[in-house]
């Protein structure tokens, strides 16, 4: 039934892009340019998709930074001085320590204080400043940038996007668009060991159980699964890769509610049945000595230590942890072979639960009083969401930083690194141009975000990107008032914390799993009920309001 509703979604998703310009005429203001006409400063007349950005007078917008110290900033970057020699625009950046950004950016926000462009915003982190008037609603302003309303119809993202808006039917954050989903996180084993067993790859959790039932009975003394990401919350990446492949994501991916699209409602995520499942799979490996039921309470480095010494063959982990962590450390072994293999397929089917939007732009509300207001509009579409630009953004120069290899792709300059490609080069990407920068570089065609990935990597996403048997259904728009937002979060708060806890204590086999109705019961003790209410007419009302 759940994988049928799924599938029917589609339908609903291939709808949704209509829905979205709909919602343009309905929520948002009919013609942006009216009343900008002081405001245009710099600005080019024409500007189109494909249009290289040049303000027609040199201007200046301030930026709040994120600092990374892996890559601290630098004024004389050549990223900054080719961004002004091809678009006239100089940056003032506002540097912040990545560990103080979002307290920083609160802080500035909340006082009026904050630089015109404000990046690196996940949202809903962008909810906390609608209310105040503080960041300016962007989808009022959108014909003013061409290359993100082309995506966002090239590429069918208007479900995506329409998650963003608030009860008022606009959204207040730009954010990065992806064509494709980028999947990163899966299991990492150990292929020698699968290949001494007698077994192919995993392709399903039920092939999963088979091999880790074949390695305890080669290794009987040992837990062949042991897991990391456990602080500060328990496998929140276990419980987010597992719960997405039965239609009910925990850990890191958890959402309250889940939308049921053949039944027009949401759903109470931690009390549904596709949960009890993925508790039960869990149980079972803990139950049978296969899973390590210290991987919910130790440190990555215990994690990494037990695969490193041989004391485990199965971990979760991204490309980045696979390449810097996991063969590092069993570099010592040189008969060890490790593979993150393509997400393993559960009841939900081929999915690739990976969202195509990530980390965005807000836009102080001071800026449509800047003069230059229209400029930087423009000059923000450019780099953010051109092809040219996120070309430039991530690559930089060619010539420089960059050649066009016989392909016709970019390839790194042979003196330039990044990631370990050019290990043995004087010169870094990041560090001493600036370029590859997270701040600028996030987005777009897979060719593109995929260029810096291994050959290991791109085949991994070609698997994940095939997936099409089951899209993955973005929900339809719920935004809460503000007053009934300050209710949710404190009932959010309650329930996320008991259903975390007693989730391990089931897995944990502390807990029966004849007692789940008793759990559920316990839920509705702690306002599920109401909650879901509230879920609801939230839906009920933005679809009445804007649909």
């Amino acid at each position: 039934m759940f994988l049928q509703s799924r599938r029917r979604a589609a339908a609903v998703a291939a709808g949704a892009l209509a829905l979205t310009l709909g919602l343009a005429a309905c929520g948002d203001d009919s013609d942006p340019a009216e009343g900008l006409s002081a405001n245009r400063t710099g600005a080019m007349e024409s500007y189109n998709v494909g249009d290289q950005f040049k303000a027609t007078e040199p201007v200046s917008f301030s930026m709040l930074y994120n600092n990374h110290p892996n890559y601290p900033l630098k004024n004389d970057w050549l990223f900054w001085q080719e961004l002004t020699k091809r678009t006239n625009v100089t940056l003032e950046p506002s540097a912040v320590p990545l560990s103080d950004y979002e307290q920083k950016r609160s802080v500035l926000i909340s006082a009026g204080d904050a630089p015109l462009i404000i990046p690196k915003t996940y949202h809903p982190q962008e909810n906390a400043f609608v209310s105040s008037g503080a960041i300016l609603p962007v989808s009022d302003y959108i014909d003013l940038m061409p290359n993100f309303k082309d995506k966002i119809a090239k590429w069918n993202l208007g479900p995506e996007i329409d998650t963003l808006r608030q009860s008022d039917g606009k959204y207040y954050l730009l954010p990065g668009l992806h064509e494709k989903a980028w999947q990163d996180y899966s299991l990492v084993i150990r292929t020698d060991i699968l290949q001494e067993v007698g077994l192919q790859e995993p392709k399903t959790w039920d092939d999963v159980y088979a091999m880790l039932k074949a390695m305890k009975a080669k290794y009987p003394d040992l837990y062949p699964f042991t897991d990391r990401y456990s602080q500060p919350k328990p496998t929140a990446n276990l419980w987010n890769i597992l719960g997405s492949s039965y239609g009910a994501p925990g850990g890191w991916g958890f959402n309250h509610a889940t939308w049921d699209a053949s039944a027009g409602r949401y759903f109470y995520t931690a009390a549904s049945p596709q949960w009890r499942s993925w508790v039960e799979f869990l149980n079972k490996l803990v139950s049978e000595k296969l899973l390590d039921p210290e991987s919910f309470t130790q440190t990555d480095d215990q994690a990494r230590s037990k695969l490193a010494t041989g004391k485990s063959f199965v971990i979760t982990g991204n490309a980045q942890a696979l390449v810097n962590d996991y063969r590092p450390d069993l570099s010592k072994n040189p008969a060890a072979t490790l593979k993150k293999i393509p997400l393993p397929i559960g009841p939900a089917g081929e999915v690739n639960p990976a969202p195509r939007t990530e980390s965005g732009v807000m836009i102080s509300s001071k800026a449509k009083e800047n003069k230059n207001f229209v400029a930087m509009m423009q000059f923000v579409d450019w780099l953010f969401y051109s092809d040219a630009g996120q070309e430039f953004a991530r690559w930089g120069i060619e010539g420089t930083t960059f050649v066009k290899g016989a392909s016709g792709k970019p390839e790194l300059a042979p003196d330039v690194n990044v990631i370990g490609l050019n290990p043995n080069a004087p010169k870094h990407l990041q560090k001493d141009f600036g370029f590859y920068n997270g701040i600028f570089a996030y987005g777009g065609k897979p060719e593109l975000v995929q260029s810096f990935f291994s050959p290991e990597e791109q085949e991994y996403q070609k698997v994940l990107n095939a997936r099409a048997t089951a899209p993955w259904v973005v929900p339809p728009p719920a935004p809460f008032t503000d007053e009934e937002r300050e209710q949710a979060t404190l009932w959010e708060t309650t329930l996320r914390d008991y259903v975390d806890q007693q989730t391990l204590r089931f897995i944990l086999g502390q807990r029966p799993l004849s007692e789940w109705d008793a759990y559920v019961t316990e839920l509705k003790s702690k306002n599920m009920d109401q909650y879901m209410d509230l879920q609801q007419k939230a839906y009920d009302r933005y679809k009445k309001e804007h649909g």
